[in-house]
């Protein structure tokens, strides 16, 4: 079901909240000081059913120029505007400025109400109506229909309401299944309930029991109850306004401009990039860094506007800026802005938000604005891809990206899952993430290790590969262990390299010795053979084999250690593979008989040292074979 808001728009006294009384019957101005002044200082909000039975919200937005900020606060979730002119005043200076906001904002459907027709003539009327024309040219409301109305008599409130009703027909339904963003406009607290606020649902649904977060101050609440139009109901959908009673949550603490979401569902930024246009009338330059006011959703906040790709944006120019902002807001894509100068306070453009969690830009780097224009022109898969890509580095996992999107992780998947199927992207599950990254960033890496392995192999021919752990801190510190070890599976599978126990090597690599080399590994290997359990250190092997160059001696028992031959337990402990495996059995023969072992039993079945039976028994509970109870060792399950 389509859920349709109307707002107003127009000059201060032309008539905006004696029009919505007319056709609600209510007064919106709930203020004491509005009543008594006589003009609308903040947002007013009511209802009314159109003769298809539709209920429609209707928001009234303020006409004075120094409550500017209040009417930029309504006007994001309008679907319908009513741009009310006085027909005694004509187009007026509020008049002009609410349009281009409206244009702005991406408002597209609308009409002209105008006003107080009972104080003027029928001439004057069609004179006003012709200037009106004239001055919608090029908006949105170009050729839209001009209601003539008397509120106070309800002339032409009926024609006001059926065009309403129809143009309601033509609302493209709002995205209930995309994930629910409520910009607060209001904020109070009601005796026995606590917190309330409200605001439009822009997209999604939200029921009562759901956990929320107020973003970007990151306060969790839970919602309590929910009002549309002063009626509880149990879910609330994309489009409706809405009334939420915030268990949890002070009233003190959260403002409007604040966004309710999901938890954990957006990331709050400092930075957006953004394509922005000045608007044609305004008689002033913007130039780079020029600090200005951002309104965007219902928060106002300060801002630097860094122009990517010229010097200064004249009347009429469109750009591609970085605005740098004074506090933190929550944005996606695709969101609209209203930018106002700083002082005198103004409205100068806006635009559109392109990326709402970006990196630090310079200024002309034509990547970065062709990047821009991807992200602008493109699908959004292209953009998804994008991301991908820029945060390949991070491993970043479908969460993150669902949360600097603020998309649903659903659509975001659907999206990872196309790019996958069409070799764009490479996927690593992990029981809880799913993380993901760039084809191009995975041949990157992959071209980096393998020119790593293949220099290794110029230089160390003896050596049969480099650890794993290496591999993964050098190449991989960026990625979780296991998402590593599964980038390193991959190219396993791939068959580009391969692992021999914990070295990496090219795939089909082979150490060659030539005949002295060979001499050389015989002997050390029969000198630790018959060494067992006490073998001498390696400066010791070296002055053994005193025969020999010192440098080629430790070439090849590098390379015996790399292939496994020779088992390294600490500085200056070394061990024949063969004896270790002796050492094994004799320890499980011992702890069956026995159940357990101490270091100085199993230093006397050895027959060795306290320290090398200790960098045994170590060693043997690294790779799970025992497990020490205080000074015990007893064999592991299932060894």
């Amino acid at each position: 079901m389509k859920h349709v808001i109307v707002g107003t728009a127009g000059h201060i006294d032309h008539g905006k909240t004696t029009l919505i009384k007319a056709l609600t019957g209510r007064n919106t101005d709930r203020l004491k000081e509005e009543q008594e002044r006589g003009i609308s200082i903040d947002l007013g909000l009511t209802y009314f059913d159109l003769p298809r039975g539709k209920r429609v919200g209707i928001i009234d937005v303020p006409g004075h120029e120094k409550f500017i900020k209040n009417m930029l606060a309504g006007v994001a979730g309008i679907d319908i505007v009513m741009l009310v002119i006085a027909a005694d005043e004509g187009v007026m200076p509020q008049t002009v400025e609410h349009l281009a906001i409206l244009d702005l904002i991406g408002v597209d459907k609308g009409f002209v109400v105008l006003t107080k027709t009972d104080l003027v003539d029928e001439e004057w009327i069609e004179m006003v109506k012709e200037d009106i024309r004239e001055k919608l040219a090029g908006t949105f409301l170009e050729g839209a229909p001009i209601v003539p109305v008397s509120s106070t008599k309800k002339t032409g409130i009926d024609e006001v309401i059926n065009l309403i009703d129809k143009l309601s027909m033509e609302i493209e339904d709002r995205q209930v299944d995309d994930m629910p963003r409520l910009p607060i406009d209001r904020v109070f607290s009601v005796q026995g309930f606590g917190t309330v606020v409200t605001g439009t649902l822009l997209s999604g649904l939200i029921n009562v029991g759901d956990e929320v977060e107020i973003f970007p101050k990151n306060i969790i609440g839970r919602i309590r109850s929910l009002q549309v139009h002063g009626v509880n109901t149990e879910t609330a959908y994309a489009g409706q306004r809405v009334a939420i009673n915030l268990a949890g949550v002070k009233k003190d603490d959260i403002e409007r401009g604040d966004v309710v979401a999901p938890v954990n569902s957006m990331k709050a930024t400092n930075m957006l990039d953004v394509k922005v246009k000045a608007i044609d009338s305004i008689d002033r330059i913007i130039e780079n860094r020029t600090r200005l006011r951002l309104y965007i959703g219902t928060k106002e906040v300060l801002t630097r506007i860094v122009l990517l790709d010229r010097e200064e944006l004249n009347p009429g120019e469109e750009a591609y800026a970085q605005l740098r902002l004074e506090e933190s807001v929550v944005a996606k894509r695709g969101d609209r802005f209203i930018l106002r100068f700083y002082s005198p306070m103004f409205t100068i453009g806006g635009g559109e938000i392109l990326e709402p969690n970006p990196a630090k830009k310079k200024r002309y780097d034509q990547k970065a604005i062709e990047e821009l224009k991807i992200k602008e022109k493109g699908d959004l898969k292209d953009v998804i891809e994008k991301i991908i890509l820029d945060n390949s580095k991070a491993f970043p996992t479908i969460k993150e990206i669902s949360k600097s999107t603020a998309m649903l992780e659903e659509k975001v998947m659907m999206d990872v899952n196309n790019l996958k199927e069409e070799g764009k992207v490479v996927l690593f599950n992990l029981t809880k993430d799913l993380h993901v990254i760039h084809m191009d960033y995975y041949n990157y890496i992959k071209s980096m290790i393998l020119n790593h392995l293949e220099q290794y192999h110029k230089r160390f021919p003896l050596r049969i590969g480099v650890l794993k752990e290496e591999i993964r801190s050098k190449y991989l510190n960026n990625a979780k262990p296991l998402v590593g070890e599964k980038l390193i599976d991959l190219l396993i599978k791939e068959g580009c390299i391969e692992q021999r126990n914990e070295s990496l090597c090219l795939k089909g690599f082979e150490i060659k010795y030539d005949e002295r080399q060979k001499r050389i590994k015989e002997d050390i290997i029969d000198i630790f053979r018959k060494a067992s359990f006490s073998t001498p250190k390696k400066e010791e092997l070296i002055n053994k084999m005193a025969y020999v160059d010192e440098k080629e001696v430790e070439e090849v028992f590098g390379s015996l250690i790399n292939s496994g031959e020779i088992i390294k337990l600490s500085e200056d402990i070394y061990l024949y593979k063969e004896n270790i495996e002796k050492a094994i059995a004799l320890l499980k023969e011992y702890l069956d008989e026995n159940g357990f072992v101490t270091v100085a039993q199993f230093r006397d079945i050895l027959n060795t040292n306290r320290k090398t039976a200790l960098a045994l028994l170590e060693y043997f509970d690294y790779l799970k074979i025992t497990k020490r109870d205080g000074d015990k060792r007893t064999l592991a399950t299932g060894k």
